[in-house]
């Protein structure tokens, strides 16, 4: 693996720091601002204190540290198509970050008639979840084969149900009128924590031929 290779898999490490360190920050030039009750969106919807900055502090940056970890991980499981799927599907949560940030939702979140903005962004925000939560599926699969790791693949399956889970305890409290903001966090920080185990353990692993690459059938292989 090479050093390029390395510092791409390595910023999926800085991911979750710069996701609590970037709304953290926000959050403060918001008055009045609930981590537990407000969607994360909150602070760069249209009429927010915080609108001009939030998308530049978290969304974009993000989007960017998505974008370059996919393509450390497609290089670094470059003999596998499930990888390649995977790493397309982390690129994808990232451009969909991009959007999130760029069409910014209607005051509140929450319209009875959304606007064009609003709807593009909340169809990112499910791009988001989708995507994210189908790579960790298919790591259920390739954490023993592509790593040498059963735990991770056991691992990638517990985020998934987790990130089903908390996304039903979002809608939940979105009906409620209270908690949302708690369960997106967490339904996000599983994804998050998900992308930072792959990212670990990628970087630990021996490389994907001297796991069983070679000693998997040529049928098999790329898988």
């Amino acid at each position: 693996m090479t050093t390029a290779d390395r510092t791409l898999l390595s910023l999926g490490l800085l991911i979750p720091l710069w996701l609590f360190t970037g709304v953290t920050l926000t959050a403060l030039a918001y008055p009045g601002y609930s981590h537990i009750d407000q969607a994360m969106s909150q602070l760069g919807a249209v009429g927010a204190p915080t609108q001009w900055i939030s998308a530049w502090v978290n969304n974009l940056p993000l989007g960017v540290l998505f974008v370059l970890f996919a393509i450390g991980l497609a290089r670094r499981f470059a003999g596998s198509r499930l990888a390649q799927l995977s790493a397309v599907l982390i690129a994808v949560h990232g451009l969909a970050s991009f959007a999130t940030g760029y069409f910014a939702c209607d005051a509140g979140c929450a319209p009875e008639q959304p606007s064009i903005s609003q709807q593009v962004h909340n169809l990112a925000g499910l791009v988001m979840f989708l995507s994210l939560t189908l790579a960790s599926a298919l790591w259920g699969w390739l954490g023993k084969r592509l790593l040498g790791s059963p735990a991770f693949g056991w691992f990638s399956v517990l985020c998934v149900v987790l990130a089903g889970v908390t996304l039903a305890m979002m809608g939940k409290a979105f009906g409620e009128g209270h908690g949302f903001g708690l369960y997106q966090r967490l339904n996000y920080a599983v994804s998050v924590g998900w992308v930072t185990g792959l990212a670990w353990v990628a970087l630990r692993a021996r490389s994907a031929t001297e796991h069983g690459l070679l000693a998997t059938p040529a049928h098999e292989r790329g898988r």
